[in-house]
């Protein structure tokens, strides 16, 4: 394959927040350079094995290769969100094909911008999915991964950047319902988060399908 790409998502399970997903797009000679760069984590650190400082240095350091590669050959990043609205209408997983659709798409959309490449056509992509995620069926070269963020490096890096999104994000939220501490727990069920629900009710970016029995 001329590009690898890799997939993961983050955030399925919390009472609270969008889930996330990470797409990464890369050159298969650069991804194999990569897989070796010792700024980078080694195969098997996925980022729930990372600390937060963990994750926010080798995020920072994926989004400056981004920068720095992307005019020279194929480097792309994107992290894609679905609220909690969305997930009580649709369900978390027709959220979860929903964000990995969008993520190819845009990477696609700006890959085609850039490339000079005139027989560019979907079958260049290998991509590779964690868990039991799946890429649209147009994609026909693609493969899903039995804990492949701590098999493959790409579906890692896409963890990571996923996760270190969503956090910030969470964090953000605190100081809008500090009451709910989400700076913490990062919308997850813990005991703390579900006792302040018990005390305060569903905010607006809790996903009511997900606390029927927990919150009025």
């Amino acid at each position: 394959m001329k590009y690898i790409v890799g997939i993961d998502e983050v955030g399925r399970g919390p009472l609270a927040g969008p889930v996330t997903v990470g797409v990464v797009v890369c050159e298969s000679r650069l991804y194999t350079k990569l897989k070796k760069d010792k700024h980078l984590p080694p195969r098997g650190k996925d980022s729930k094995k990372l600390t937060p400082e963990s994750r926010q240095k080798y995020a920072q350091y994926l989004k400056s290769l981004q920068k720095r590669v992307m005019s020279k050959t194929v480097f792309d990043i994107v992290v894609v969100h679905i609220s909690n609205k969305i997930i009580d209408e649709k369900g978390i997983s027709w959220a979860i094909r929903h964000a990995i659709q969008k993520g190819l798409n845009k990477c696609i959309k700006k890959f085609s911008q850039v490339s000079r490449d005139l027989s560019f056509n979907k079958e260049q992509f290998q991509i590779l999915l964690d868990g039991g995620l799946r890429a649209p069926v147009e994609f026909r070269k693609q493969k899903t991964i039995i804990k492949g963020d701590e098999k493959e490096q790409i579906i890692a890096w896409a963890s990571i950047l996923a996760k270190v999104s969503r956090d910030s994000l969470m964090v953000k939220a605190h100081k809008k319902f500090p009451e709910y501490a989400f700076h913490i727990h990062k919308g997850y069920g813990t005991q703390k988060h579900r006792n302040a629900l018990v005390i305060h009710g569903l905010s607006e970016i809790h996903r009511k399908s997900f606390c029927k029995k927990l919150a009025s």
